[in-house]
């Protein structure tokens, strides 16, 4: 399996950056698309509108992506044998704030969706600069591995 993977290892990271691109930019339109609904009126064509959107969103480029970035790494780590540095620990911990961030803003969009508003559009702008500032650790990590 690990001669597989070693063959390949060039193919996987390609598609973790490619894949990897597509959940950020999905996780930076989330927010942005959520501040636009904040002012709808709920069960209006407005609201509907932007349900439709971000339930696009979730199923063509948030959910697929984030399945792919994580199996791609995985694999990426199996092949490097990169299990015991601190710098992929790090990394990992990171990622994994970045999957909670990412559920928990389909969760408050979904509730969004049904009417409520359980956050103003400030700190919908504050929780957008979330992924912004996982993504340069994360980069940082994998590029300086600095540990």
């Amino acid at each position: 399996m690990q001669d597989a993977l070693s063959m390949i290892y060039l193919w996987l990271k390609a598609g973790h950056i490619i894949f990897m691109v597509f959940w950020m930019a999905g996780l930076f339109m989330l927010p942005r698309q959520m501040i636009y609904l904040h002012s709808a009126e709920p069960k209006s064509v407005e609201t509907e509108l932007w349900a439709r959107r971000m339930g696009l969103l979730r199923k063509i480029i948030l959910t697929p992506s984030i399945i792919v970035v994580w199996i791609l790494g995985l694999l990426l780590a199996q092949t490097l044998q990169v299990w015991g540095e601190g710098w992929l620990h790090a990394k990992l911990l990171f990622v994994i704030l970045l999957s909670g961030f990412h559920g928990y803003m389909v969760a408050q969009s979904k509730k969004m969706i049904a009417g409520e508003r359980p956050m103003s559009e400030k700190q919908l702008r504050m929780w957008g600069e979330v992924p912004g500032i996982l993504l340069a650790l994360i980069v940082v990590l994998v590029v300086v591995k600095p540990f």
